[in-house]
């Protein structure tokens, strides 16, 4: 208790002591100031959302007193894709920039969504995360910076101000193990975790962190009522994506990617929107309409760039949410998601890719730790098992009388029509996103070493989307009619197809045995994005001996993302040989800086799981 009276103390001296501008009585009565409090990694575990564990009285009492939208979702489940899609208006996945932390370019023509406010007259300040996963654009803000505030701004402007709460974030969970106000005996775990005294502790824990982001919202919202402001700013509270206990954040899931999103509006500006205080909204709300809304309410045309809707706006007709999950840190992943409020519709188009494989950050937690070691010790049951087992395809789930997404209704026929038209939603979305998940990141890498992805992929010759798509589905159909399809295409030449077409073969397991011949041709004269998934196929039909030979050359190879990719393919596999250790100890000993590159934290445990020594 000690230490969260120190922590409190700390944020209030920090607050009072923001240089204070006495002109906030001649605010302008035509613009609302405009405050977004951004709390990190949390689904909606909140006492306004009926947990009744939650303590969270200051967070119940905003929702009391403005509109609380209870399918709110961020479009990616971690942090820098999710952020860049707020913070550019625009789908990540478009972009080329849905992978964690890769910054890769974005036309210059594209403003990040502040600019637009900043030119309307707003003071804009950002305490004081960015992460937005592309190149900076620090014109955006007025101030920004762990001191930033909305008090620096001139006489009688109105301002626009984040503050990012770090609190409930995943790291807290690492480092905070032992339960301060809730009690582990009195939590309610999610299904598909096994009950074991560290997941236990992992949820008390958290219930603790919520607490102590809470008592940070109420301190700023109090801040703001003694400065005079509550009635001229337009509050906004949400999550920047779901998580973090075991298998929520990184993972395009219900829990992974729904956020409390609160909106409290005074009476001032009722005007702005058809809600009123204390409604509660079922229509599917997500970050991409963030920008969107922001210029309804300060009265401008919302720029072409943007490829939301106002979500406050009576005129919208918005009813579909979508997501997206690329590489989480240094494991490779795909998975595209649409949901209509009722139904959540996904597709893995990497299904041999079970969730559970290890990253090295989730692993910190006691819980996932514990997680896995239930399952290995065959102490989980089948709901619980699942998350280290190979993906369906498809899957459709019922989210409102199923929202943990235990059973898999993809294939109900009572739900056809249901399916197909959230399916074609999402490759409608697709196609007219030019969604860049089916480059390689290897081949991303080096498209954004000479050009822009976003060129490469609206180019119809280099990026046939609608070919790609349906060549994409096809591998995750597991129809081995498409064997002979997938041959050919291979030899089209054409590096994006060839990698589709190698993920189907490598699906279709023994009947790809036709394809070896054409495999063990063709390896060395592809790209590594494609070599490397010829190579695990040939391991997995026996022929190691041409595996082994191509993975051992591409471990040296000058590309970050081939070696990771190389690396996920080796962990695979049941035996190695031990030539490929002193590859490993030679990556496992990069860094850069004071974090290991993500080549090294898979170097590492490969290291740990073929010579059973901690690294």
């Amino acid at each position: 208790m000690k230490k969260t009276c120190v922590y409190i103390s700390f944020c209030f001296i920090f607050l009072s002591s923001c240089k204070r501008d006495k002109s906030i009585s001649h605010l302008s009565k035509e613009l609302p100031n405009i405050l977004w409090i951004v709390s990190e990694d949390n689904s909606p575990w909140l006492g306004c959302y009926g947990d009744n564990i939650a303590t969270t009285p200051n967070l119940d009492k905003l929702a009391s007193e403005g509109i609380l939208f209870t399918n709110a979702y961020s479009n990616a489940p971690v942090c820098a894709p999710s952020r860049n899609t707020l913070i550019t208006g625009m789908y990540s996945s478009g972009l080329g920039t849905q992978h964690m932390r890769s910054t890769y370019k974005i036309p210059d023509g594209i403003k990040f969504y502040p600019q637009f406010l900043k030119k309307a007259g707003y003071y804009t300040s950002n305490n004081a995360k960015k992460d937005y996963n592309t190149n900076d654009q620090t014109e955006a803000w007025d101030e920004s910076s762990k001191r930033a505030t909305y008090k620096n701004r001139k006489k009688g402007q109105p301002f626009f101000a984040i503050f990012n709460l770090h609190d409930s974030h995943e790291s807290r969970l690492h480092r905070d193990s032992i339960p301060r106000n809730h009690q582990p005996n009195n939590v309610k775990l999610y299904p598909y975790h096994p009950d074991t005294p560290e997941m236990r502790s992992d949820y008390a824990v958290y219930y603790d962190r919520l607490q102590d982001m809470d008592t940070q919202v109420g301190m700023i919202l109090n801040e703001l009522d003694n400065e005079g402001l509550l009635e001229n700013t337009i509050v906004f509270y949400y999550s920047d994506h779901g998580g973090p206990v075991a298998g929520t954040k990184r993972f395009a899931t219900q829990q992974g990617l729904q956020v409390p999103l609160i909106v409290k509006v005074p009476k001032k500006f009722n005007h702005l929107t058809q809600y009123q205080a204390g409604d509660k909204v079922s229509r599917p709300v997500s970050f991409i309409d963030f920008p969107p809304t922001l210029m309804k309410l300060i009265g401008k045309d919302i720029p072409e760039q943007f490829q939301g809707n106002s979500f406050l706006d009576p005129e919208s007709k918005k009813n579909l949410a979508f997501g997206f999950a690329g590489r989480m840190d240094e494991r490779i992943n795909m998975v595209r998601t649409v949901t209509n409020g009722r139904y959540r519709y996904t597709r893995n188009y990497l299904p041999h890719k079970p969730y559970g494989t290890y990253i090295r950050t989730l692993w910190k937690s006691k819980g996932m730790q514990s997680w896995y070691k239930a399952y290995l010790d065959n102490k989980t049951n089948p709901t619980q098992s699942s998350f280290f087992k190979k993906r369906p395809f498809e899957e459709l789930y019922d989210i409102i009388n199923d929202p943990y997404q235990l059973k898999n209704l993809a294939q109900e026929p009572s739900l056809l029509e249901a399916k197909t038209k959230l399916s074609d939603a999402l490759t409608n979305w697709q196609i007219e996103n030019r969604d860049t998940g089916f480059i390689p990141e290897a081949i991303l890498q080096k498209i954004n070493d000479s050009t822009l992805i976003n060129n490469y992929s609206h180019s119809s010759y280099s990026y046939p989307i609608k070919e790609i798509i349906a060549l994409a589905e096809a591998a995750g159909s597991l129809e081995q009619d498409n064997l002979n399809h997938f041959i050919e295409t291979l030899k089209s030449g054409h590096p994006i197809k060839q990698y589709w077409a190698a993920i189907g073969l490598q699906n279709l397991k023994h009947i790809a045995i036709p394809a070896v011949p054409e495999i063990k041709q063709l390896i060395f004269k592809t790209k590594p994005s494609v070599g490397i998934v010829l190579a695990e196929i040939l391991y997995g039909l026996n022929e190691k001996k041409y595996a082994y030979e191509y993975l051992l050359n591409v471990l040296d190879h000058e590309q970050l993302m081939i070696r990771v990719q190389a690396l996920n393919a080796m962990e695979t596999m049941q035996d190695i040989p031990e030539i490929f250790i002193d590859k490993f100890k030679k990556l496992a000993n990069k860094t850069e800086g004071v974090k290991r590159p993500y080549d090294a934290r898979l170097a590492i445990h490969l290291l740990e799981k073929y010579t059973n020594e901690k690294t």
